[in-house]
């Protein structure tokens, strides 16, 4: 059998699995609290179908390959590392892609602008408690060692974006939370109770990991080591 024949052959099998392919309910949750932190969705096609892209230093490791584990059935490579260099500071990254699939269009349709990451308007009916772990996983942390405050950075978002989560903060968890600008843009900040409720939401679903972020918050609502 030549390449032409194996290569169709081969392509007709992937497009006959991705058929049998849709995201669950903890993938949806998950992506959508990847879309808010690091992950991205590309097209190769003007929209049809994308890939969801996930790439971390490689000290993040083990959360990749948690990543990885609850996407594998959407991925044909395993987790790898790669040398990239910027402004002539080479780093170790640690990254995998899924397939190309239309079940991502809908979330590329909702958090992409043209180019520019958004948020969507029915953001408070896709975030569910997964996908406040994930965010804060990617993109939170607590304001200082001396503090109980949570801090998600939404550098990336404008202000109206920012207040639809923020809303959807309110709305779904009763969770309050302020704008607090710095120099690269706005983050959202969580104090209080707030701060507290957050916390017990996010922890069922925290890796150890990342247990350091949740600073004084956690030393009485983590599980001991």
């Amino acid at each position: 059998m030549g390449i032409q024949e194996n290569f169709v052959m081969y392509s007709t099998k992937i497009e006959k699995y991705k058929q049998e392919l849709s995201l669950n309910q903890n993938q949806r949750g998950i992506l959508v609290g990847l879309l808010l932190g690091d992950g991205h969705l590309e097209t190769q096609n003007d929209g049809k179908t994308y890939r969801l892209k996930i790439e971390h230093s490689a000290v993040q490791a083990k959360y990749v390959n948690w990543l990885y584990e609850q996407f594998k059935l959407w991925v044909l490579t395993s987790p790898q590392e790669k040398t990239k260099v910027v402004n002539g500071k080479t780093t170790q990254n640690y990254w995998f892609n899924t397939i190309s699939h239309a079940g991502f269009r809908f979330y590329a349709q909702q958090f992409y602008g043209g180019k520019k990451r958004i948020v969507p308007k029915m953001i408070y009916k896709l975030l569910t408690p997964i996908s406040l772990a994930v965010w804060f996983m990617d993109d939170g942390s607590i304001k200082s060692k001396e503090h109980k405050a949570i801090i998600l950075n939404t550098q990336c978002f404008s202000t109206i974006d920012i207040n639809r989560l923020r809303s959807a903060l309110v709305k779904n968890w009763e969770i309050e939370s302020q704008i607090r600008k710095q120099a690269e843009g706005l983050q959202i900040l969580i104090v209080g109770d707030s701060a507290i409720r957050f916390a017990k939401i996010i922890i069922p679903y925290l890796l150890p990991e990342f247990y350091y972020k949740l600073g004084k918050i956690g030393l009485t609502l983590l599980p001991k080591l």
